[in-house]
């Protein structure tokens, strides 16, 4: 539904809003309307091959150089990448004073892209690989843990966050995550001190640098309104810890009991601060519980798949009854819950 201006006067002189609601609602809607069309993104075929493009050059520049790229030399390496950057950042920053935020902030994400292939061509060039030795080509930095990748991915984030002081592109958190995402990896030689390290190192490096991307996230929820960029961080944060926590060996049946609690938390978490990768990450957790107990704890059990059938068909049951209910169930948490909480959520939110 839509309305005009007129129809929320009528509505103030007819004692439906006060006069301080409707000039603070007017105020609003005229700064929204300010914004420009990034402020009501929509995602159309142009954006699809916005975004393909994009995705595909910094594909081209990385994930799909080969060890031919990197033959270049360090010199040539850098040069390259500063060259791509400077490119794209010059048209990202003419279609962005242009009003085409889409397109301009994608290409601004690719220029901060080109830092860890600049960064590995000064590596390359005057090799400071420090003591962990040079890891391998470019596009190894994708594929393979080595701790030496940890100035690229410092370069990467520091590069993100600069462009984000100039230019409030969500894109370019999804950047700054997944350097983030790898750098949860690339520590475990730092943090333990050692050349060769095993699973087990990896999976507790993974569980509290995946704390820590969520409590960034939170932070970003709780100041800022904007959906856009808390959802990177809540993504890779629980990429890295629910997935830690997953690849954990040989826990008793209480402790796999517990993980499906913590599971059932996470689906509590989506509820209440509308955000739904908490949700996606929570089904899949309790889904791998149940797996574990039909193969593992009631393999024998003639009775376990139907009463898993009932469980699944009350689960649907529930979530068709949430969905008629979401609104009340909104409103009851927008009245119950600590203002705290309530900042983390979107304005409007409903569920």
């Amino acid at each position: 539904m839509s309305y005009s201006e007129q129809d929320l006067r009528a509505a103030a002189g007819a004692g439906a809003i006060g006069p301080d609601e409707l000039q603070r609602l007017l105020t609003y809607l005229e700064q929204q309307a300010k914004a420009g069309p990034a402020a009501h993104a929509k995602f159309d075929a142009a954006h699809l091959l916005w975004y393909a493009g994009a995705l595909i050059v910094i594909g081209a520049m990385g994930l799909f150089s080969t060890v031919a790229f990197s033959q270049m030399g360090g010199r040539a390496l850098t040069a390259c990448a500063l060259a791509y950057a400077a490119a794209f950042g010059f048209a990202g920053d003419h279609l962005w004073r242009r009003d085409l935020r889409v397109p301009g902030g994608l290409l601004i994400a690719i220029a901060v892209s080109m830092a860890p292939l600049a960064v590995y061509g000064v590596q390359a060039e005057f090799g400071w690989w420090g003591k962990f030795g040079k890891p391998g080509t470019v596009h190894d930095f994708y594929v393979w843990i080595k701790g030496s990748w940890l100035f690229m991915e410092i370069a990467t984030i520091a590069a993100g966050a600069i462009a984000l002081r100039f230019y409030r592109v969500p894109f370019i958190v999804a950047i700054i995550s997944v350097a983030l995402w790898f750098m949860s990896m690339d520590l475990t030689p730092w943090i333990f001190n050692v050349s060769h390290f095993d699973w087990e190192m990896r999976r507790v490096v993974s569980i509290w640098f995946g704390l820590g991307i969520l409590a960034v996230a939170w932070i970003v929820d709780y100041n800022s309104h904007s959906r856009d960029f808390g959802f990177w961080t809540h993504l890779f944060g629980l990429m890295a810890f629910w997935g830690g926590v997953s690849a954990t060996e040989g826990a008793t049946e209480l402790g796999k009991a517990i993980y499906c609690l913590l599971n059932v938390g996470l689906l509590a978490i989506a509820v209440i601060i509308v955000r739904r990768a908490y949700a996606v990450f929570g089904a899949l957790g309790i889904t791998m519980y149940l797996g574990h107990l039909a193969d593992v704890v009631f393999k024998d059990s003639l009775l376990f798949p139907f009463a898993l059938s009932l469980i699944g068909v009350a689960v649907v049951a529930v979530g068709l009854a949430y969905h008629r209910k979401q609104r009340v169930i909104s409103e009851w948490l927008t009245a119950n819950l600590p203002a705290a909480v309530l900042r983390l959520r979107p304005q409007g939110a409903v569920g």
